[in-house]
Parts: structure tokens; sequence; C-alpha cells
């Protein structure tokens, strides 16, 4: 129990705590005697979260669907949290960088491994009905997973590798965002339109993936990483740290789209198109399109190959070494 000496303090720094809210400490300790406890439902607003999963068709596995991808965008939102942070930070201090990294890759590694619901959770004929429902919605007008790669790296990196080269970090985030990457996986190639999924995104998104951009065109991760000392960026914690996040992001994360793509999709040896009308034989794979949030911490030969063992292995077992 706090003797009276320590109860008089904290009295006296709440009074200066509330002196310049215009009103005194009295009637702030008359709220907290009328207010109600706080349950575990209200905290986390249980009941609201619960009530999130609204099917549009009676087959029992499309609740599963829907309460992967809510999980899914929960944990974007944690990663963001986390990327935020190190944006913010002023002291470039090498464990915070860590730190912060580690526990991204904390959660990418839950999200990796808890795919498997996505693959193996569903009975692939509901699927293939009750999709029919969502049309044209699709896992790619996630935005938060967009913020996610622009606080990552520079969007020099995020334009699409046959066009990188052609750019560098000088041109204007407007441009570059023209290029990026995955507006080619809703685009038709013969007549260059796009599909809806993609124009629907557009108009929502637009503005604001272009002001994270310019916000973060100095400070991105991969900007922070260059910033520091040369010594600290050859820290061994740090590399693999950044590493690890990268093929996370960029390579395990995209080949479990890739497994539960085949699972579903893949028929006859002939691809059913996704929801949203990508082209996801070509979207998904990491060796086509070899995004990379760190590329100085890799030789030529590994941006080279790019997730070529990762889809080799995962898809082509009898042509892996690895």
């Amino acid at each position: 129990m706090k003797s009276k000496e320590d109860i008089d303090l904290q009295i006296s720094k709440l009074e200066e705590k509330y002196k310049n809210s215009g009103q005194d400490l009295s009637s702030y300790l008359d709220g907290l005697l009328y207010q109600r406890y706080l349950t575990y439902w209200d905290y986390i607003h249980l009941d609201t979260l619960l009530s999130l999963q609204i099917p549009r068709t009676h087959f029992p596995d499309e609740e599963i669907f829907i309460m992967y991808h809510q999980i899914t965008e929960l944990y974007f939102k944690l990663i963001l949290h986390e990327q935020k942070q190190l944006v913010d930070d002023k002291t470039q201090e090498v464990d915070f960088f860590i730190e912060k990294a580690n526990r991204i890759n904390s959660y990418y590694r839950v999200l990796i491994s808890s795919f498997s619901i996505m693959i193996n959770g569903m009975e692939r004929e509901q699927f293939l009905q009750y999709r029919m429902a969502l049309l044209p919605a699709s896992g790619f007008q996630s935005a938060q997973y967009r913020m996610i790669e622009i606080y990552a790296t520079s969007m020099k990196n995020l334009v699409h590798h046959t066009e990188r080269a052609s750019f560098s970090s000088e041109n204007e985030i407007e441009e570059l965002y023209e290029h990026i990457y995955w507006k080619k996986g809703a685009t038709d190639k013969a007549t260059g339109e796009k599909t809806l999924t993609l124009k629907q995104f557009e108009y929502r998104y637009t503005p604001r993936l272009i002001r994270i951009a310019n916000q973060v065109k100095d400070s991105s991760i991969y900007a922070k990483y260059l910033q520091l000392p040369e010594k600290v960026k050859q820290n061994e914690s740090l590399i693999k740290a950044l590493k690890e996040l990268d093929v996370n992001a960029n390579v395990n994360w995209p080949l479990m789209h890739m497994g539960s793509a085949y699972r579903y999709l893949a028929k006859d040896k002939k691809p059913i198109d996704a929801t949203g009308g990508t082209n996801w034989k070509e979207y998904l794979p990491p060796s086509f399109q070899k995004v990379v949030f760190f590329p100085e911490l890799y030789s030529k030969d590994e941006l080279n190959d790019w997730g070529k063992q990762w889809v080799d292995h995962i898809f082509n077992p009898e042509k892996s070494t690895h």
C-alpha cells in the first residue's frame, strides 16, 4: 500500500497534468466516480467485431473466407504500426531498427503459417460457387498491403521490373506510381484496358497512396537504412532482419497465394480467372515481379534469381536443388 506522501505526490502530478484543460482535478475525479468498470468485451468491442462477418451466399465456407481476410488485414495493420514507428524515428538507433524489423517479421511468420486455412481449410467446390457472388472484389484491392510496400522501400523499387531501369528515385512520385508493378496484374495485355477491380481501387485509394509515398520519399525503411553510418549498415543482426523481411513480404507471402490459387483456380491445366480478373499466374510469382525492398543487401546474381529457387522448390520440386 502506498504511503500518504506517495499519494500526495501523485495528486500533485495529476493537478499539474489537468490544470491547462479548463477543469480542475476534482472534476476529473468526479468523472472516475461515475464511470463504469471496464470489461474485456467493451474494451475490444467484441460484439461489433463478431458481427462483421456478413456472407453473401448460403455456403458455410464463405464465412471462413471472410474471417481469414479480416484477420489478414488486422495483421497488415500491425505491420504498418511498426513501420510508421521506424519511419518517424529520429534517433537512428540500430537496436530500435532491429527490434521493429523483427516484430514485422513475427507478424509475417504468423500470416504465412496461417495461410493453410486458405489453402486447405475450405471445400474447393464451395469456393468456386460462392466466389461468383463476390465479383469484382479481390484481395488485390488491399490498400494496406500497398501501404506496407510504400513504407518499406523507394517507389522506384516498386516500378515493374521491365521498366525499372528507365526510372530513378529522382522521378516524381506520381510518374513512378503510374508504372507500379501491380497495375500490370490487372490490365489486359492486348488492349491495355484496366479491369474494373483496378479502376475501383485507383479511384478510392490513389490520392492516399501518392500522399503517403510523398511523405516517406526520404524516410521509408530502405531510405532509413541507407542513411545509417556505414559501420552500422554492416550490422549482421540488422541485415538478417531486413533480408528476412524482404523474403517474407516478396517471396513467401506471394507464394502462399500461389499455393491457394493453384488449389482453387487451376483446373485441367487451364487457370480460372481470379474474382478481380487479375492474371494470377503472371501477377503472383516472385520471380516474375522481382520486387525487392532492400536491393543494396544482395549481389547482382541474387537479384537476377530473386524468388526463382523458392518457386522451383514449391512448384517444380524435381528441378529444385534446395
